[in-house]
């Protein structure tokens, strides 16, 4: 029997949150096939714990921004599924007003900070928003996700340093997939543990097992209170894996399915599942009623972006500069 190690309401939580990500981007994969879904698009199956795990430590007031695999973190942070499903098909109700698409996921009020596109380009920005945090006073804290490919930027390093000398209050996250778009880590550096990276400079990083949300979860509460009593930032390298391809044009020849199967025995919504049924934390019934509420929100947020607008060609223009008092930001 899988170790009980918290309450009942923070497993069926996760499970919830979990099966909502993975049943999401099932629907976004299918729906790409049948180009209603155009452009780039990423999914994240099989990566879910490591949203679900920080989402169970973070506050409403925290921030988060991430790369441009970042479905299943706006919808971690509390973007509606409607409104993520109608960026995905470009309409106008959409959380980027579907002018951003798949990659550019983007909600203020959510504290949710993207979606970016340029590998790396994030990464000094999670510092920046961290740096903002600690200028006005606050005790929030910020999460800047990254693929293992981007840590190869100069802009991640420069950001480590910068954060570290400044005391800023971010949690770098790695999101190691072993692949970044399909060459492995070990083809890229002589660096493979990559969380040693934050080392060079005096920052707290360690390994976790990105499957396990449980260890997610530990990690994340160990690194949101260093982070969020002034200590500065923190590092973690989430050891996880993806299904599918770097995209959905990947197929993914890199690697074995023999690979690909020793992952998917370690599934985290499955483990996740597993641990609640065995310790008779809800009954099959119960479960099935989750499962049904998930496949209800799915469907819900595909016909409500079927029948929403294309934005008016007059939006053109707005959101690309910023409104402010200050006359040093052009306007």
């Amino acid at each position: 029997m899988a170790k009980l190690k918290y309450s009942k309401e923070i497993y069926l939580k996760w499970y919830e949150d979990m099966l909502l990500m993975r049943r999401f981007e099932e629907k976004a994969g299918q729906l790409y096939g049948q180009q209603k879904i155009k452009g780039f698009c990423h999914l994240y199956i099989g990566q879910e714990a490591l949203v679900a795990g920080a989402m169970s430590v973070l506050k409403t007031e925290d921030n988060m921004i991430t790369a441009y695999r970042d479905h299943a973190h706006a919808l971690g942070k509390g973007v509606p599924a409607r409104a993520v499903m109608a960026e995905l098909f470009a309409k106008a109700t959409g959380c980027s007003k579907g002018k951003g698409g798949s990659m550019h996921m983007f909600d203020s009020s959510k504290r949710f900070f993207g979606g970016h596109g340029i590998v790396g380009g994030q990464i000094p920005l999670g510092a920046g928003i961290g740096f903002a945090e600690k200028y006005l006073g606050t005790k929030n804290v910020t999460l800047c996700y990254m693929g293992d490919g981007a840590v190869r930027q100069g802009a991640f390093h420069e950001a480590l340093n910068m954060a570290m000398t400044w005391k800023i209050p971010v949690i770098f996250i790695i999101e190691n997939n072993n692949y970044a778009m399909g060459t492995s880590v070990e083809r890229t550096s002589n660096v493979t543990d990559l969380y040693k990276l934050g080392l060079s400079y005096d920052i707290p990083s360690e390994p976790v097992d990105g499957m396990s949300v449980e260890d997610v979860h530990v990690a994340m509460e160990k690194a949101v209170s260093h982070a969020r009593a002034g200590n500065g930032p923190y590092l973690l390298e989430m050891n996880t894996y993806r299904y599918k391809g770097h995209s959905m044009s990947d197929p993914a020849k890199y690697r074995t399915k023999e690979e690909v199967e020793e992952y998917k025995a370690k599934d985290p919504v499955d483990m996740v599942l597993k641990t609640i049924l065995e310790n008779k934390l809800a009954t099959q019934t119960d479960i099935d009623t989750i499962i049904k509420r998930v496949n209800d929100i799915v469907e819900d947020s595909v016909k409500f972006a079927e029948e929403s607008p294309y934005p008016d060609p007059s939006e053109l223009y707005k959101d690309v500069y910023v409104q402010s008092d200050y006359p040093y930001i052009i306007e």
